[in-house]
């Protein structure tokens, strides 16, 4: 286990848990981020109570994810419990942090945060020549700038670098066997505890999933009580999808690119969408990525992806910027930036704004 010390915001705490065990692998993470770890736990606490949700709830949410968790993927379970050990917290504790996004489906006053994401598949899927790369933007309470980290998990079935939350085994990465994924939230009247939390599951995947095909067969056999989407690309597919209570749905791409943010793209589950916690503006952030797109034409390199996440006063709020003047739960901010190519099996990412691409240093992983 190795942890890279963190002068934010110029550079963010590195891990490498390295394991064929799983419990090892969480021993060495939760070590490794032990303040970081207690950091997050404080933070989502005041969340959960900003939204009505007592200790006695999140905690009695978090036993009912864990015990689900151990039921589809012991292993999953057996490292967040190695995560708690490591971090000297009881193991509810991390387990909440998993099940973060399904907890605060409780609170009407705590919503979500915003992401978007735009994925290019060069090429017809099948030819030698096609490729895929794709970019995301993460955005989440600004509270919580200070508590992700990247991350190099080794040992599994397949080794996997990217970032996610601190305690929190996965979000945003790519696989050694070149399987991608983005990560974006999105709302259901159906959403709550009781199935995988879609933190954990996009960790499965990535660990377990050698392909598209595999990624997707994982994601329909898992039980979902809460919403999501994955954006998951290899060298030569890739595949959007609008995960559910209610199923899971396949999108493909448009004119070479799939396009990401926060409202669901298939009519099942868009029938019962929360649109309050979104609307207007995810839809209006998709049309101006989709506009944007048509304009100049889609990217054919992974280097071009950045400026079309670039946005500025009297634009949707693509780049994010909080607001110091809103209260606790209402200050959105980009809190990074990921681009992600499976052929190269690389996540490059940068502590900030698309905006600030050319200021600061990216961060190069390779799986």
């Amino acid at each position: 286990m190795i942890v890279t010390p963190h002068p934010h915001p110029e550079s963010r705490p590195h891990v490498v848990a390295s394991a064929i065990d799983p419990h090892t692998r969480g021993v060495a993470r939760g070590a490794g981020l032990r303040a970081g770890i207690h950091d997050a736990i404080e933070i989502y606490d005041r969340l959960f109570a900003l939204g009505g949700i007592t200790s006695t709830q999140a905690r009695a949410d978090a036993a009912r994810a864990l015990d689900t968790i151990d039921d589809f993927r012991p292993g999953a379970r057996a490292e967040i419990e190695g995560i708690a050990e490591g971090a000297r917290v009881e193991p509810w504790r991390v387990a909440a942090l998993n099940a973060r996004t399904e907890i605060l489906a409780r609170s009407a006053v705590v919503p979500p945060g915003e992401c978007t994401t735009i994925v290019r598949r060069l090429g017809d899927g099948d030819s030698a020549a096609s490729r895929t790369f794709g970019i995301q933007t993460w955005d989440w309470h600004v509270e919580l700038s200070d508590c992700w980290h990247t991350l190099e998990s080794r040992g599994g079935r397949h080794d996997v670098v990217g970032l996610t939350e601190n305690g929190i085994l996965g979000k945003i990465g790519v696989n050694s066997a070149g399987l991608a994924l983005h990560f974006n939230i999105l709302g259901h009247l159906r959403d709550g505890v009781g199935g995988i939390p879609v933190h954990v599951l996009a960790a499965i995947v990535l660990e377990e999933a050698g392909s598209v095909a595999e990624a997707v067969e994982i994601v329909r056999g898992a039980p979902i009580a809460s919403s999501g989407s994955f954006s998951l690309f290899d060298e030569s597919t890739a595949v959007l999808l609008d995960v559910s209570p209610v199923g899971v749905f396949e999108i493909a791409p448009r004119n070479g690119v799939l396009v990401r943010t926060n409202h669901f793209l298939t009519p099942t589950p868009a029938a019962d969408e929360k649109t309050w916690l979104y609307q207007p503006d995810s839809g209006e952030r998709y049309d101006f990525v989709r506009a944007r797109l048509g304009r100049r034409g889609a990217p054919n390199a992974a280097g071009e992806l950045v400026d079309y996440l670039v946005t500025g006063a009297g634009e949707p709020p693509v780049t994010c910027r909080p607001d110091p003047d809103k209260p606790l739960g209402q200050r959105w901010a980009t809190l990074a930036t990921v681009v992600l190519e499976p052929a190269a099996r690389t996540a490059t990412v940068l502590d900030g704004t698309p905006a600030e691409a050319r200021a600061r240093t990216w961060r190069t992983l390779t799986a």
